[in-house]
């Protein structure tokens, strides 16, 4: 079982992916902005960031570039709806960052989150 931050604006889509990875065996906290994310990084460990790119106040690049200076062992996964957004994190977010297009099956997204757990 794994720790998993899930930063996600999105309300309900929030709640999918957090029920989905928790259906899957990990331990997730879910929070809805990269500030509230940031904070929880700072008091705990996870062995996986899974953020949406873009957030209000600190966006999932950022988030994920404060995150693997702190912790170079945390995972990374961005995701967004958006194909110029996905583009940009490629080649802005921390080395060894994943990125995933929305819209995605959850049954795919908890098998990728435990392909990246594994390596």
């Amino acid at each position: 079982m794994a720790r998993i931050l899930l930063a996600e604006d999105d309300d309900s889509m929030r709640a999918f992916l957090k029920r989905a990875l928790e259906k899957g065996g990990h331990d997730v906290e879910a929070v809805g902005d990269g500030i509230d994310a940031l904070a929880a990084l700072i008091s705990d460990r996870y062995d996986l960031l899974l953020a949406d790119i873009v957030m209000p106040g600190l966006d999932g690049i950022e988030l994920a570039r404060r995150a693997s200076q702190d912790d170079p062992a945390m995972r990374v996964i961005l995701i967004t709806g958006f194909a110029a957004v996905a583009l940009r994190a490629r080649t802005e977010a921390p080395s060894g960052a994943q990125v995933l297009s929305k819209p995605m099956h959850l049954r795919e997204l908890v098998a990728q989150v435990d392909v990246i757990l594994a390596a």
